[in-house]
């Protein structure tokens, strides 16, 4: 079953249990994937689906830091509950040990000796944790601080 046709079933079953939060998410969820459908002009394959998500999911966490940061803690607690709706719908995100892996190993086969070379790393590293949710702005500063030191 696709992933857009998976969260169309789970608003209606949302509905019928009457989960407000889940089925608020979900919405969001299905009118962000529509309209990057529509954007396309052609129905989404799963990975750009899983790729809309994922940026949804970037968006719940940057909203939850600021509304922490602003004193706000009762909003940035709506983001993380929204932020664990959209996961369920991804894969399984990579840990911390499997992202330092993939970068050590993306730097020794590209052969990078300094922080110019981050992009090529980080491309490599990516490729190296495909199928799994990665936290970029981690595995950035994992391969930054191996570059550096």
């Amino acid at each position: 079953m696709m992933l857009t046709e998976k969260i169309d079933k789970d608003i209606i079953g949302a509905m019928k249990s009457q989960e407000a939060v889940k089925l608020g998410v979900l919405r969001m969820m299905k009118t962000a994937l529509k309209l990057k459908q529509v954007e396309t002009g052609r129905p989404l394959e799963d990975e750009q689906a899983q790729a809309v998500l994922r940026m949804l999911v970037k968006q719940r966490r940057e909203a939850a830091e600021m509304f922490r940061q602003g004193g706000r803690s009762e909003l940035a607690a709506k983001e993380l509950a929204e932020i664990g709706v959209i996961e369920a719908y991804l894969p399984t995100a990579a840990t911390e040990a499997e992202i330092e892996e993939a970068a050590t190993a993306a730097i020794r086969e590209s052969g990078a000796a300094s922080s110019k070379d981050v992009g090529k790393v980080m491309k490599a590293a990516m490729a190296k944790l495909a199928g799994k949710t990665v936290d970029g702005k981690l595995l950035s500063e994992k391969v930054r601080a191996k570059l550096a030191g």
